[in-house]
């Protein structure tokens, strides 16, 4: 049978929560194309931070925190691009 030690399950979980909250976001400022309320910096800023953590998952070899990564600065930089494009 196959098992994983906590500290993955709980890296597993904590992934799925804080990249599914980025969800909303995304589908909200992808369908209105509203980025007014959205602060440039603040986005940029996050998605460098994102972006350097998907490198430190991908260092320690961290599934979890790879796929978290991965997903989160998609729908990161897709929300950035737009506030980009309309301001």
């Amino acid at each position: 049978m196959f098992s994983l030690p906590a500290n993955e399950i709980v890296g597993m979980i904590a992934a799925v929560l804080t990249t599914l909250c980025w969800l909303p976001q995304a589908a909200r400022t992808i369908r209105t194309r509203d980025t007014r309320a959205l602060s440039l910096s603040t986005q940029a800023v996050f998605a460098a931070g994102v972006a350097l953590w998907l490198v430190y998952g991908i260092g320690l070899g961290s599934w979890p925190i790879i796929a978290a990564n991965a997903v989160t600065l998609v729908l990161v930089s897709t929300i950035l691009a737009l506030k980009i494009r309309y301001g």
